[in-house]
């Protein structure tokens, strides 16, 4: 016996394959914009965000010699081609630039100017993200996000279609729900046009951080609020939502949406699962922020004003022309979910066993006999041999463990002062005891890769993809190639910042 299928069951049979054929190949601006919410603008270093978008993602430069290139999906509506970044960095170090807006608007993200907060550079801009900082796969393939490092951040103040006044408007963000911290302001939205603070309501932007100096959620944090200036909001209260939980997800969608007298936030695991509703309801009660006075430039990693002490982990994120459906925003989310956001390796090269005891050994020509050691708290350069005391060969050697601040690096533990590890403070490497506190834990986390000269390792901290240990006048920091400090100089920085990495002296 079998079955035979009618000439109408057949259409819709065909029908269905063809609709969910177009269900996958959409991105998340087709979906809004068949909910009649366009995007316009649309960041994404990880994959593009139109199913048929093939232009420029993001643009990197490099250390070496100041040239730029821009990383494009490996297909329409696919994945990035990092293969083309690492190609393009090997043996050297890179920033991004440039974060292109797939809208067609022209919405691009650079180099955030001087603002009512100064930036880090000394002509007041905010510093550039490392390129290789955060590295995931999706469906497979490798990509990389923006981490954002304290000082690091991103702009565009003369933004074409976003919303000003009280006008309707939506956003969403997949972020690193582990990378954040207390400060002001790890933000993705609708800012200041001036990068100075002009009053409540000028801004509504995504919030991500345990920030507790305005509003807060349940719990301890980290939270999803709305940064509608003068305030982080997470319900219609600048005190205190219950609904607005603490987020554990490694990667998490952030949404966030407002209209005349009426806002909403929204989250979920960006891996698996539904979205789920923080907050919808009334404005803020606050004065300022009923109506709503937004002034439509774009801002990634900084708050309104330039403030630019907050860390966080950036991979997409649009903003839309309306207030977004639920259901709109159901689909986006099972779109993120279908591109299966995936952890991948943050270390490369010769391998650093955790529990091994290792001594690190300069290449630069002309040090290559000494290491890197301990006199105290200092941590300097110095001559090391078998020859030398027993003291010193002490402070020359390390214990390689687990990553105080994340277990997919490492940190180093002093072999002769037990309980106490490299960590850096003002991008100085110092020696000091485990506070046992967060910002410790980051700071003694390093993550490995291959040497920038081809020998051994180069080291660098985890918290500032930007910076390597590199020693200068034989002293040993945390340096960026090309920064604004003397230990950032260019000259013989890969060399400076490449270390043989050995069984340790003691």
């Amino acid at each position: 016996m079998f079955s035979r299928t009618s000439p109408r069951d057949a259409f819709v049979l065909a029908l269905g394959v063809v609709a969910t054929r177009s269900l996958v190949a959409a991105g998340p601006c087709d979906l809004y914009s068949s909910g009649g919410t366009p995007c316009i603008a649309a960041h994404g270093t990880t994959r593009a965000l139109y199913s048929a978008y093939t232009g420029a993602l993001y643009q990197v430069k490099r250390g070496s010699d100041g040239a730029t290139t821009t990383i494009k999906p490996l297909s329409a509506g696919g994945v990035a081609n990092a293969a083309t970044q690492d190609s393009f960095c090997a043996g050297t170090t890179c920033l991004i630039t440039i974060i292109y807006d797939q809208s067609g608007r022209g919405n691009h993200l650079a180099q955030a100017p001087p603002g009512g907060f100064n930036g880090p550079e000394s002509n007041g801009y905010d510093n550039l993200a490392g390129a290789i900082g955060a590295p995931v796969t999706l469906n497979g393939h490798k990509a990389y996000g923006v981490f954002v490092s304290p000082g690091t951040g991103y702009s565009n103040n003369d933004a074409s279609g976003t919303a000003t006044g009280d006008s309707p408007e939506g956003m969403y963000a997949v972020l690193d729900g582990t990378h954040y911290n207390d400060a002001c302001c790890f933000d993705y939205g609708n800012a200041e046009t001036s990068s100075h603070d002009t009053g409540n309501g000028h801004m509504e932007a995504i919030y991500y951080g345990d920030n507790t100096i305005w509003g807060t959620g349940s719990g301890s944090g980290p939270w999803l609020m709305a940064d509608l200036e003068n305030g982080l909001f997470s319900g219609s209260s600048i005190s205190n939502n219950a609904a607005d939980p603490s987020i554990s997800y490694r990667f998490f969608t952030a949404s966030v949406k407002g209209m005349a007298n009426h806002w909403a936030i929204r989250g979920g695991n960006a891996a698996s699962g539904s979205l789920s509703t923080y907050y919808s309801g009334a404005r803020p009660n606050a004065s300022g922020y009923n109506p709503m006075s937004k002034e439509g430039a774009i801002i990634l990693g900084i708050g309104g004003d330039n403030s630019n002490g907050a860390q966080g982990t950036f991979y997409e994120g649009v903003m839309t022309s309306g207030y977004p459906s639920d259901a709109t925003e159901a689909s986006v989310q099972a779109n993120i979910v279908a591109a299966k956001y995936a952890t991948t390796s943050l270390t490369s090269g010769p391998a650093l066993a955790v529990g091994a005891s290792v001594s690190l050994r300069a290449t630069t020509a002309g040090y290559t006999t000494s290491y890197i050691v301990h006199n105290g708290s200092t941590v300097n350069l110095q001559v090391v041999s078998s020859s030398s005391t027993t003291a010193l060969k002490q402070q020359a050697s390390w214990t390689v463990r687990t990553g105080l601040g994340n277990s997919a690096c490492i940190s180093f533990e002093s072999k002769g002062t037990p309980g106490s590890y490299i960590r850096h403070n003002a991008f100085v490497l110092l020696l000091n005891a485990n506070d046992g506190t967060k910002q410790f834990h980051e700071d003694a986390t390093f993550c490995p890769l291959a040497g920038l000269n081809g020998e051994g390792n180069t080291i660098r901290a985890w918290g500032y993809p930007t910076r390597f240990f590199r020693h200068y006048n034989e002293v040993v920091y945390v340096a960026s190639n090309g920064g604004v400090d003397a230990f950032d100089a260019t000259g013989s920085f890969n060399d400076d910042a490449s270390w043989v990495i050995s069984t340790s002296f003691a």
